[in-house]
């Protein structure tokens, strides 16, 4: 279970998240929508913080954590109860497709290189990129960039996967071959918290979806209620513009 309470965030004088809070069961798939600029890949970046939020509390499991006096100690705890999907991709350059994906499994989890090869191995042979072990990013299309990405998050084995845009950053050949493997891990019942604006992916992948607009959640239900049926003046608007 990961639970998030009165999470707040301000970046100068403009409050970005306003008391968020909800709650993911274990194996579900949320995924949260809404208009540019209202909070959503920050709320992702707090959970784990890459952005350090100003209150609220953060839990994933046994593990709680106050935001307002989270110790380092807290903090790497909670990184490694968390993977996340960068929408830039966020390789190392210098580093080939299997040693981004050991570098978190020998540095974090503090596994041996060769444990830690293994695993990647058996990684990029489930994204498709087993003959791409030993390419450096500059070789890689963008969406196999994004699949060494989203296998290093599924190496890391953590009970929750964070997604934040992982295909707008994508040209658009190459934004199915994302989706699909995300849908592959979604079947495996991970634990998933993504933001996207692909409506259609929100509708065949999640269990319940959020929208936020002004750093507030404005509504959440099932796809077929919140895409079909929404309540919310907002949340119609920003339908209108998008499906």
């Amino acid at each position: 279970m990961i639970s998030l309470s009165g999470i707040n965030k301000t970046f100068g004088a403009t409050a970005v998240l306003k008391d968020i809070s909800f709650d993911i069961a274990s194996g579900e798939r949320v995924v949260i929508i809404g208009p540019s600029g209202t909070g959503k890949s920050t709320l992702l970046r707090c959970i784990n913080f890459l952005d350090r939020p100003e209150g609220g509390i953060i839990r994933v499991g046994d593990l709680s954590v106050d935001a307002a006096n989270a110790t380092r100690a807290q903090i790497l705890a909670l990184r490694r109860s968390t993977a996340f999907v960068f929408q830039n991709y966020a390789l190392f350059a210098n580093k080939t497709a299997r040693e981004n994906i050991t570098e978190a499994l020998i540095t974090v989890k503090g596994q041996s290189r060769a444990v830690a090869n293994q695993r990647a191995d058996a990684i990029l042979s489930e994204t498709g990129l087993a003959e791409k072990a030993s390419s450096y990013p500059a070789a890689l299309s963008g969406g196999q960039q994004q699949r060494v990405g989203i296998g290093r998050a599924m190496a890391l084995d953590a009970g929750l996967m964070l997604f934040d845009e992982p295909t707008s950053s994508l040209d658009p050949e190459w934004v199915g071959e994302v989706l699909d493997l995300m849908r592959r891990v979604a079947e495996k019942r991970q634990t998933m918290l993504i933001v996207t604006h692909e409506m259609q992916f929100a509708r065949e992948i999640a269990d319940r979806i959020i929208f936020m607009d002004a750093g507030h959640i404005v509504e959440q239900g099932t796809p077929t209620e919140v895409l079909d049926n929404p309540q919310d003046p907002r949340t119609q608007a920003f339908l209108r513009r998008v499906i």
